[in-house]
């Protein structure tokens, strides 16, 4: 099935539209009804209470236009549940973050509920053979799917801690993401993530720093367990099995990073890795003189240098394609020994004073 390129990039305006619309919308909601994001907690960083509930915009603007995409363009009842396989577990995700944002739910509930859509998305995958990146045992690759639903749902959630930083980090992958589909002739991959770009564009209007609004939890767990299930989809067009598998790695190279910095430097210092903290990319590129606005910019061209190279995969021959992927992961290494050896934290004094 071909289908145009003006029509991917209409997907991606009309959400970009609708949710850049309907932010502000959920913003005056929010103040109405005081759903703030308070800084009560040693680990915030913003010092005035802001709005939630963008992340619910995120939602339906997704859900909107990829359901009316598909009656309009190509529907069928397997195209129907292709669909619906990616988008109900964020939507059940994305509401439990909305019960979360609201109520103030304990890790448990969240990671059961991580887990339990993690099992489901893989069993559908396995079975339907929908699988990108298969190793040929049925067993591993529902283990393998697992693990990455929910390490990649966590990942977004946690890179969530600095304005504008999840939603400008999945606008560039799932920007990636987009061209890589349409390069591999997988539309429903190309689609989904042309939606996903326009989403997150438009709710970055107003999630930039300062930011007017956030995302919350509803919006984090939705953009990752899409994002999450997107990249495992993708079928890379690799020449060979390493590469192919760098290719979803690479796409989420840097929030991969920052939750590998966040555990491992809380595990250090026996913290749980679910107790929030001033331990991220963000933070220590803060502490390290950066200003607020110029650390986020920093790690969206970090995201955007490795997702160039996991979009020259399938364009360069095999020795080219094999030493770009080797570079990038030597110097994704690098970096995680740099900003380990940085301090995990300090004072809310100094990184406020740093961040303006």
């Amino acid at each position: 099935m071909h289908i145009p390129l003006w029509q991917y990039f209409s997907l991606a305006v009309t959400t970009f539209v609708i949710v850049g619309a309907l932010t502000p919308v959920m913003r005056r909601y929010a103040i109405r009804n005081e759903i703030f994001d308070r800084p009560l907690l040693s680990h915030k960083t913003h010092s005035e209470p802001v709005p939630y509930l963008g992340g619910l915009a995120i939602i339906i603007g997704v859900i909107t236009v990829s359901y009316v995409g598909l009656v309009v363009k190509v529907f069928s009842a397997k195209n129907f549940w292709l669909e619906s396989s990616a988008l109900l577990p964020a939507l059940i995700l994305g509401l439990i973050g909305l019960w979360d944002d609201m109520k103030n739910l304990r890790p448990g509930p969240r990671f059961l509920a991580q887990s339990l859509a993690g099992i489901f998305t893989a069993v559908i995958l396995v079975s339907t053979k929908t699988i990108g990146n298969p190793t040929g045992f049925r067993w591993l690759d529902i283990v393998i799917t697992i693990v990455w639903m929910v390490g990649i749902c966590n990942s977004i959630n946690f890179f969530d801690n600095v304005d504008g930083g999840a939603a400008g980090t999945v606008a560039v992958s799932a920007s990636a993401l987009a061209f890589l589909g349409y390069n591999g002739h997988q539309y429903f991959v190309t689609a989904l993530s042309s939606v996903l770009a326009g989403a997150t564009i438009g709710f970055l209007l107003w999630n930039k720093s300062p930011a007017r609004i956030y995302m919350g939890d509803a919006g984090a767990l939705f953009l990752g367990i899409l994002i999450a299930i997107l990249t495992i989809r993708l079928e890379p067009n690799a020449q060979t099995k390493w590469t192919s598998f760098s290719t979803p790695l690479l796409l989420l190279a840097v929030p991969i990073m920052d939750t590998s910095v966040a555990v491992l430097s809380r595990l250090r210092r026996g913290v749980s890795p679910f107790q929030g903290g001033k331990d991220h990319l963000s933070h220590r590129l803060i502490r390290a003189g950066v200003s607020r606005p110029i650390a986020v910019i920093a790690l969206w061209a970090l995201t955007g240098c490795y997702a160039f190279c996991a979009v020259l995969i399938p364009l360069v021959p095999r020795k080219p394609e094999e030493f770009i992927v080797a570079t990038a992961w030597i110097s994704w290494i690098v970096l995680f020994g740099l900003f380990m050896r940085t301090a995990d934290t300090q004072t809310e004094e100094v990184i406020e004073s740093r961040s303006k």
